[in-house]
């Protein structure tokens, strides 16, 4: 097996940085279409939200600016954000994230590892020095960490510029951090891809330090939502009956993988109800089983024994267990 595949890289210019979703790669690799495989390298909701019904100006018109105000004061409900802190909307969580380091000058931040890689390549593209402990004038907290499900205490969250990405916390809302959004200095990152299911629409949230996400909304620039995002968004932050059903029944699916995978030898390290970390003997040898199956799951290049599965849709359990 090909280290690209094994890895799940990425070309990105002149850098390859490690990912999740390298679907296109396995499937050079191992054959078959898109539509053949069960993708759990990423920590996607299987189970996606409900698209609305568009009409043809959600895709001929500019952004509304009433609908981006209406977005904004959904996000503000769904997630209990303090009146002092502003919200910007964005085509995803990762457009902010390469971003943010521009906000002030490039000093010292801290990004412990392991973590969401593409912060430390965000700010070392803004040629900040990385460090993993000690003072620094940023830091980031993936808050549940990926991959590891780590949750990060709010003292140990306190550089002047501080970054706190809760891409995965829709999952668990009573750990989120979201009262530090009103001090100064702090950003929380908020993904729709995740715990709803749409990556593809491509919408995040900057939430935070008011002088911070007005600086931010200028280097993003006008329109930067589109309609869609924008109906979809609204539509999906106002249903929290979905919400509520949606955490129950990924909390009943991560018990089942948790079994499955513990019952062929695997060690559960942690992760969240949207993606499991495991220590297997051989995670090249699991990886490659599952992917001749046609299933694929992620590892890292920094661990010969870690591996990380999402979960499956709900047609796709008995694939994985045969498959295990």
């Amino acid at each position: 097996m090909s280290a690209s595949v094994s890895e799940g890289q990425i070309e990105t210019g002149a850098t390859l940085r490690d990912h999740g979703g390298n679907l296109s790669a396995a499937i050079q690799h191992y054959g078959g279409t898109r539509a053949d495989w069960i993708d759990l390298s990423t920590g996607i909701n299987p189970c996606p939200y409900p698209l609305p019904e568009f009409d043809a100006c959600d895709w001929s018109a500019l952004p509304d600016t009433a609908a981006n105000t209406a977005l904004v004061q959904a996000a503000r409900a769904f997630w209990g954000v303090p009146a002092e802190a502003a919200i910007l909307p964005a085509p995803g969580a990762s457009s902010l994230i390469a971003l943010l380091p521009g906000l002030v000058d490039p000093r010292w931040v801290r990004i412990e590892t392991p973590t969401y890689n593409e912060h430390a390549a965000a700010f070392a593209n803004y040629r900040w020095s990385i460090v993993e402990s000690g003072p620094a004038e940023a830091c980031v907290a993936v808050h549940p960490n990926n991959p590891d499900g780590r949750l990060w205490r709010e003292d140990e969250v306190n550089a002047p510029l501080s970054i706190i990405d809760e891409s995965f916390c829709d999952v668990c809302p009573d750990q989120s951090l979201m009262h530090l959004a009103s001090q100064p200095g702090v950003i929380i990152l908020k993904s729709f891809g995740k715990f709803w299911g749409l990556a593809g629409m491509r919408l995040g949230f900057a939430i935070g330090d008011p002088e911070l996400i007005q600086r931010l909304a200028q280097l993003q620039g006008p329109w930067a939502v589109s309609g869609p995002a924008l109906k979809t968004g609204i539509q999906a932050l106002q249903d929290q009956e979905w919400a509520t059903a949606t955490r129950r029944s990924l909390a009943v699916d991560t018990k089942r993988l948790d079994e499955l995978a513990t019952k062929r030898g695997a060690t559960l390290v942690g992760g969240t109800d949207l993606f499991r970390l495991y220590e297997v003997d051989d995670a090249a040898r699991w990886q490659d089983r599952l992917a001749k199956a046609h299933i694929w799951s992620r590892i890292f290049p920094y661990s010969k024994t870690y591996i990380r599965l999402g979960l499956p849709p709900q047609d796709g359990w008995d694939r994985l267990e045969a498959a295990l």
